[in-house]
């Protein structure tokens, strides 16, 4: 089993300066350096202060000089937001930065909010094909003097400038979630990143079940790798899991609240939520996270993690973005590195 961080600059509300997030975003990337993490993962969004990531290229090409050891990877890139000769050589351009450790994971993506302004018109079947499309061509201007002509792109031949350091280009995770989605990734040589968000650990078991069912329909293929994400905390003690819990509630009420795209957006915060809001949904009830999430004191989330490396996860993503504040975000990392990780041999 293999540990990465996945990790934004996120927020709930203008309580905190941006240059203070990108501060706190760069501390947490070098504790997991430091903590032999295998990688560090962020994404891309657009427009939403709750998960500040405009580029992952631009993020990660300054995280190469600072991270020394760990793979950096997009979680995710959007497809349907790149054309595939910019995807090509920005992705190959940050894997010479990194010196070959660039990792590029990409998604359909999933806010019709950044679609209505991206793509307007867009949904996520729209967007899914995009993905479908985009990911071959990538690989194919890696190779060189490669024309295209499908049904969302055209161009004649070209080779993408500069060439990737990894020989084939870097490694290409696909973000997903149905079958079809599992099936494309198998068949297209790409690893597989899942995660269930807020649901418990038999949505964990289905979405491997749905890999291995990928994995056995095209038995030519090597199996790929699958990476495992989930919102993670290890506690000091029962109260302060609690405490976890509950902020973790918070933030799947903001998530699910920025999802439907329904309520007012002033300078890229969404309206806030009232106490009856925030407590409405029993799905996301910070009991609900306590047992869902992997939060817990030390021995609990290894107990956690064996049981999905027992399942066939090659990599367990530490997502890290809560909304909690950066020293309780900070001494749950500390803690996974040095109380979670021995326990795997890490």
């Amino acid at each position: 089993m293999k540990f990465s961080l996945f990790v934004h600059m996120e927020r709930l509300d203008a309580g905190q300066r941006q240059e203070d997030l990108y501060e706190e975003f760069l501390q947490l990337c070098e504790i997991a350096d430091r903590g032999g993490m295998h990688a560090i993962w962020t994404g891309e969004h657009h427009g939403m202060d709750f998960t500040i990531a405009p580029n992952p290229f631009v993020t990660i090409a300054d995280l190469a000089s600072r991270v020394k050891q760990a793979r950096l990877g997009t979680g995710t890139v959007i497809a349907p937001f790149w054309h595939p000769i910019k995807l090509a050589g920005e992705a190959a351009m940050t894997d010479l930065i990194t010196r070959g450790r660039l990792d590029l994971g990409i998604a359909r993506g999933a806010y019709s909010y950044e679609y209505e302004r991206l793509h307007p018109g867009l949904d996520a079947w729209g967007a899914g094909q995009r993905m479908r499309e985009l990911i071959p061509a990538v690989k194919n201007i890696w190779a060189g003097d490669y024309a295209h002509e499908g049904e969302f792109w055209t161009f004649p031949s070209t080779t993408s400038a500069p060439k990737p350091v990894q020989a084939g280009g870097p490694p290409i995770w696909v973000a997903a979630r149905d079958p079809n989605s599992h099936e494309f990734a198998v068949a297209n040589d790409c690893n597989v990143q899942v995660t269930p968000l807020w649901q418990d650990d038999g949505e964990t078991q289905t979405l491997m079940e749905r890999f291995e069912a990928a994995c056995a329909a095209h038995p030519e293929k090597a199996r790929p790798k699958i990476m495992l994400l989930r919102h993670t905390y290890v506690g000091s003690d029962e109260a302060d899991v609690a405490e976890a819990a509950r902020e973790l509630s918070v933030y799947y009420a903001y998530f699910f609240a920025w999802f439907k795209n329904e309520r007012p957006v002033h300078q890229g915060l969404i309206e806030r939520l009232s106490p009856e809001e925030l407590a409405a949904n029993p799905m996301i009830s910070a009991d609900a996270m306590r047992r869902n999430n992997v939060v817990g004191e030390p021995g609990e989330v290894i107990e956690r993690i064996k049981a999905y490396e027992a399942m066939g996860y090659d990599e367990y993503s530490f997502w890290i973005d809560t909304g909690m504040s950066f020293e309780r975000k900070k001494a749950s990392l500390e803690r996974f590195i040095a109380e979670v990780m021995p326990a795997f041999g890490a």
